[in-house]
């Protein structure tokens, strides 16, 4: 009978244990997503919310995230991806350009006239860092890599028609490789981070920025400058800014296997092309809001690329030299990536 009266009294408490052993297993996690874009962007509306809607979904409810646009969780858009390596946040989005020189090899896709549509070149991006550059992130669990579609020149008060134009205009660049071509081009490079756009804009402190359509109204860039430049698709993309979007190690390590799961399905070369696609895909917006300002818009033919090019040259073959200086192979670097962009370029439809 005391037997018996344990093994009820084991399986009673067995019975009472399951719920709490199920609701420990189905705990919901919560990441911190933080990064410097506006809450009203494309990007973020576009990109980083269905992003994180869309692994939410796929948990369950398991993974929820408290999302933090305009660096609404402090420090500067330099300081993200420390924030996310440090475990400050959880999830970041950035550009690894914000710290010159800190990632040299991915670099290679922000050279002039590298990149032929922002799908393509992510994909190839994604690859390459896979390959011939897995280490450059090695402090952050990386979850896509990508790029925006071409940049575009625009400008306060002058028309760039040619690289005559640029001489001497105080253009803001988003990175390292961007701010050394805008040097070469004869203007005179300014680096800061895209917020600070509409400030130097309106206090005159440049005349004008190089970004891509897509960004243009999220920092008034339609309504502070009249003028824009862009390149026939034909000629080539004048250049391309490379991102990053990382994740605490400890956190992603911490994870369920199967919550794991749900982040590693929403990483890597297909999730790198989805927000390189769609980031391009905005771009048509962003160009509508200059054309409805009345703002001129220039089309720099495939002939007066030319010119832009040879000056751009430059830039490549410093690259590569510093490359060989840091005890990489510069030049297989440079080969690689071309080969990738042109491998994925025939594969991914424009």
């Amino acid at each position: 009978m005391i037997a018996r009266r344990s093994l009820l009294k084991t399986g009673a408490a067995a019975l009472l244990g399951a719920p709490a052993l199920s609701g420990l297993a189905q705990q919901v996690v919560t990441l911190k997503f933080h990064t410097f874009m506006a809450p009203q962007s494309n990007v973020w509306l576009s990109m980083h919310k269905p992003w994180m809607d869309k692994v939410e979904k796929e948990s369950g409810g398991r993974i929820k995230f408290e999302a933090y646009p305009a660096m609404q969780l402090g420090g500067t858009p330099v300081q993200l991806y420390d924030q996310a390596k440090d475990g400050v946040v959880d999830v970041v989005w950035t550009l690894p350009g914000n710290t010159a020189g800190r990632f040299p090899r991915i670099e290679v896709f922000e050279l002039p006239f590298m990149m032929n549509h922002a799908e393509a070149t992510s994909k190839a991006f994604w690859e390459y860092s896979q390959t011939v550059a897995s280490d450059e992130f090695k402090d952050t669990q990386v979850l896509a890599l990508h790029v925006h579609g071409p940049g575009v020149i625009h400008t306060a008060d002058k028309a760039v028609k040619s690289i005559a134009d640029l001489r001497g205009m105080k253009l803001r660049g988003p990175t390292r490789q961007v701010t050394k071509l805008l040097g070469v081009l004869g203007a005179t490079p300014v680096g800061m981070p895209l917020p600070g756009i509409p400030d130097a804009l309106s206090k005159g402190t440049i005349n004008g920025c190089v970004i891509p359509w897509e960004v243009v109204p999220s920092v008034k860039v339609n309504e502070l400058t009249k003028f824009h430049a862009e390149f026939d698709p034909a000629g080539g993309s004048l250049y391309t800014t490379t991102f990053v979007m990382a994740m605490n190690k400890a956190k992603y390590n911490s994870l369920a296997p199967d919550l794991k799961k749900v982040i590693d399905n929403n990483s890597g070369m297909a999730t790198s092309a989805f927000l390189g696609k769609t980031q391009q895909g905005n771009d048509g917006i962003g160009r509508k809001t200059a054309s409805d300002r009345g703002n001129s818009i220039y089309t720099v033919s495939v002939a007066e690329a030319q010119d832009f090019r040879r000056k751009a040259r430059t830039v490549e073959v410093e690259w590569v030299e510093d490359m060989n200086k840091k005890g990489f192979d510069g030049k297989k670097l440079l080969d690689t990536a071309r080969a990738l962009i042109e491998k994925h370029g025939k594969t991914t439809k424009a």
